[in-house]
C-alpha cells in the first residue's frame, strides 16, 4: 500500500543538498528549509563573513557547512566540486545579480556579468556536477535541479531590469532544455519564479516610504512571500511529492503573474 503520509511525501531527510547564494535572502530561506526537514546542506557564498554568520545560524536547524565560492568562476565551480565528493541528491542554483539599466542603453560589461551569473552559471555548475549528482539517481528517486528564476523572466515589470528580465527568461528556458536532456540520467530539472519576498535585492525597495504597502497592494495574494512560502515549494520539488515532475517553471508570487498588463 502506497505510503501517503506528509513525511514520506514531503521528507528529504538524508538528502545531501548544495545551495548556492546561501547564505542570505531565498538562497538563506531555502537552506534552512531543507535543513528543517532533515537534509544535510552545504552553502556556498562569495563573502567569507557573510557565509561564516549564516553557517553559524543555520547549523542551529541542522546539518549545515560552508563554501566560499564565485558560481561564475571556474575556479568557483571546481570548489564546489571538490564539496561534494560524496555524491549530491539535490543542487539549487540560486545565486543571481540584478542591477537596473538605463532603458537608453546598457552597460555591456555589466550585461555580460548578469548573464553570466544567471544564466551560464547554472549550466556550467549543473554540468561540472552530473557526476554526483547521477551516483545514486534512480528512477523512483531522481536527483534534483532547482534553478531560481523570476517572474521578471515571465512577466515585464516596472522597473529597468532588462537584462535581469531577459537572463530569468533565458534560465526558465534552460531549465526546460536540461529537464529534457537528463530525463534519462534520473535527474529532473526545474524551476520557481519568485515575486516578491523581503532579500538584499528588494530590501532597499521595501525600505522606501510607503512602497511596501503599494507592492502588496499590486499582489491579488495582499502580502509579500515569507521564507515559509519559498521554503514549501522547493521541498515540493525536492521530495517524493515532486519526483515526477521536471520541466516546470513555477510561479511563486502570491499571484502577481495573472495580473493584467
Amino acid at each position: 500500500m502506497t505510503d501517503y503520509s506528509v513525511g514520506n511525501l514531503f521528507g528529504v531527510s538524508g538528502k545531501r543538498a548544495l545551495v548556492t547564494g546561501g547564505s542570505r535572502g531565498i538562497g538563506h530561506m531555502i537552506a534552512e528549509g531543507l535543513l528543517a526537514n532533515g537534509a544535510r546542506v552545504t552553502i556556498a557564498a562569495r563573502s567569507t563573513e557573510q557565509l561564516e554568520s549564516a553557517v553559524a545560524e543555520l547549523s542551529a536547524v541542522g546539518d549545515c557547512d560552508g563554501v566560499v565560492a564565485d558560481v561564475a568562476t571556474t575556479e568557483g565551480r571546481r570548489t564546489m566540486m571538490d564539496a561534494t565528493t560524496e555524491g549530491l541528491d539535490i543542487l539549487v542554483n540560486n545565486a543571481g545579480m540584478a542591477v537596473p539599466e538605463s532603458p537608453t542603453g546598457a552597460d555591456p560589461e555589466l550585461s555580460a556579468a548578469m548573464l553570466g551569473t544567471n544564466v551560464t552559471a547554472p549550466l556550467l555548475l549543473t554540468q561540472a556536477l552530473l557526476p554526483a549528482l547521477t551516483d545514486a539517481a534512480t528512477a523512483a528517486d531522481p536527483a534534483r535541479v532547482v534553478m531560481v528564476g523570476s517572474i521578471d523572466g515571465i512577466r515585464v515589470p516596472a522597473t529597468s531590469l532588462f537584462t535581469y528580465g531577459a537572463s530569468k527568461a533565458a534560465l526558465h528556458s534552460l531549465t526546460r532544455h536540461l529537464a529534457h536532456a537528463l530525463a534519462a540520467e534520473h535527474v529532473t530539472v526545474n524551476a520557481i519564479a519568485p515575486g516578491m519576498f523581503e532579500s538584499a535585492m528588494t530590501e532597499r525597495m521595501l525600505a522606501a516610504p510607503g512602497m511596501q504597502e503599494r507592492i502588496e497592494a499590486s499582489i491579488p495574494l495582499g502580502r509579500i512571500g515569507s521564507p515559509a512560502d519559498m521554503a514549501a515549494a522547493v521541498l515540493y520539488l525536492c521530495s517524493r511529492a515532486g519526483a515526477y515532475l521536471t520541466g516546470a517553471v513555477i510561479p511563486v508570487d502570491g499571484g502577481v503573474s495573472t495580473n493584467h498588463q
